[in-house]
């Protein structure tokens, strides 16, 4: 990457259709062992900085179980026909669900006052769970959604798109190169839940040809 901020308008002038990872990611309540809030992404590496889980306050979310898989497993009702043979046990509304706490995938920020599911306003169930995991420096929802809750900001990569010395198993590793070694981590660790491939339209950068990374930054548009 060349490390340059890029304005909407230039981030937007080259998409490019790529083959991306689609993981659902199961992270367990702190207060419930073996019930599990399920959230979905397309980037991988930006799970190394969740610091929160995001919910709509009106949509309906349901504890299920799966058939053939140990422990119950928490997601938007419209999206269980994604995820086949769930059996509902329980119904509730996302605000029944916010303040929740729940395990670090993570040790690297596991410290910090967070790891708790927060409102977000543009949570939507067109695809993925209905839950949307949150890392506040690697998206504008994320971000404006964890300051209003007080959830802090953390960013472990420079510039350039690596992962600076506070990840010390990525230390110096684009963070999209990462992807791979972070998948296998966490299936070892047993938060995967599924994974899969997505087609989808990707900007890159308009001058390098490489992908381009959302990233909290501090800059001036002339």
């Amino acid at each position: 990457g060349l490390g340059t901020p890029l304005s909407n308008f230039e981030a937007g002038e080259n998409y490019q259709e790529v083959d991306d990872p689609a993981l659902t990611i199961a992270f367990e309540l702190q207060e419930e062992k073996g019930t599990y809030f399920l959230a979905w992404t397309t980037t991988p590496w930006t799970l190394i900085s969740n610091l929160a889980l995001m919910v709509g306050g009106e949509t309906t979310y349901v504890k299920a179980r799966q058939e053939g898989r140990e422990g119950l497993f928490i997601l938007a009702e419209d999206r269980l026909f994604a995820y086949p043979h769930f059996e509902v046990v329980e119904r509730f509304k996302g605000s029944d669900l916010v303040g929740k706490s729940y395990l670090p995938l993570f040790p690297y920020f596991s410290h910090l006052e967070a790891f708790r599911v927060i409102l977000g306003e543009e949570v939507s169930t067109s695809e993925g769970t209905g839950i949307v995991h949150a890392a506040p420096a690697f998206g504008e929802q994320d971000f404006y959604a964890c300051r209003a809750a007080g959830i802090p900001l953390v960013c472990p990569v420079d510039q350039n798109g690596i992962f600076t010395a506070e990840i010390p198993e990525y230390h110096g590793k684009f963070v999209k190169s990462a992807d791979k070694e972070i998948i296998k981590r966490l299936k070892s660790s047993g938060a995967l839940f599924e994974a899969a491939t997505v087609h989808h339209r990707y900007p890159f950068c308009p001058r390098s040809d490489t992908p381009i990374i959302y990233r909290a930054t501090s800059t001036w548009f002339v």
